[in-house]
């Protein structure tokens, strides 16, 4: 699944605008990249009814080369089951996970998150799969995001919710919760079981 147009241009809009006002000296270049980061802001807020200051606010936030983020999300199995937590935000579940943290490696964030995220003690043991998240039935995200899937190795702990979760729980890959679409899909999953079935295949990747 691609992005709709609106989205598509807004991003790329966003991304020109924010290279720009991150090398450019002259002021009139630096209006100019403002007035495009505007125009982004516009599309945004236009296309989903969020309100232009707060759209403005965010694209602020966001400095340096413009670059996608990095989304990394951990498989534990116990037996045929697959560990899941569900989301406050939504209610739906989904793979422990979240957005890398500077200064993480990969490996070590997707431990991290789901400590915290479950109670258990993690270790991630193969990359399963690299996404770009653009080409997958995810509903729509203002980032161009990558999201890393490590399968992970139990080494102990006891489930418990956190901030962000209120339930954890292992399931059957043909009795599956409802999921978070914008954390992960059916289809992810099923690839994730089949990479646990299969040991040796390689890493997948977009």
């Amino acid at each position: 699944m691609t992005d709709p147009q609106w989205l598509d241009w807004a991003k790329r809009l966003q991304a020109i605008a924010q290279i720009g006002l991150t090398y450019s000296e002259n002021p009139y270049d630096i209006e100019r990249y403002k007035a495009i980061q505007g125009l982004a802001a516009e599309i945004l807020a236009a296309q989903t009814g969020t309100a232009l200051p707060q759209i403005l606010d965010w694209l602020a936030a966001e400095f340096g080369y413009a670059t996608p983020k990095v989304d990394v999300r951990g498989a534990i199995f116990q037996g045929e089951t697959i560990l899941l937590v569900r989301e406050r935000s939504d209610n739906c579940w989904t793979l422990s996970g979240g957005w890398a943290d500077v200064g993480d490696g990969p490996a070590r964030a997707v431990e991290q998150e789901i400590l915290e995220e479950s109670g258990f003690l993690a270790r991630a043991t193969k990359l399963v799969a690299v996404c770009d998240r653009n080409q997958h039935p995810h509903p729509p995200h203002p980032h161009h995001v990558y999201k890393l899937f490590f399968q992970c190795e139990l080494l102990g702990g006891t489930p418990r919710p956190s901030l962000e979760t209120s339930e954890v729980d292992f399931f059957e890959e043909n009795a599956l919760p409802e999921l978070s679409l914008g954390r992960v899909t059916p289809g992810q999953i099923a690839l994730l079981f089949e990479h646990y079935r299969h040991p040796t295949l390689p890493t997948r990747f977009d």
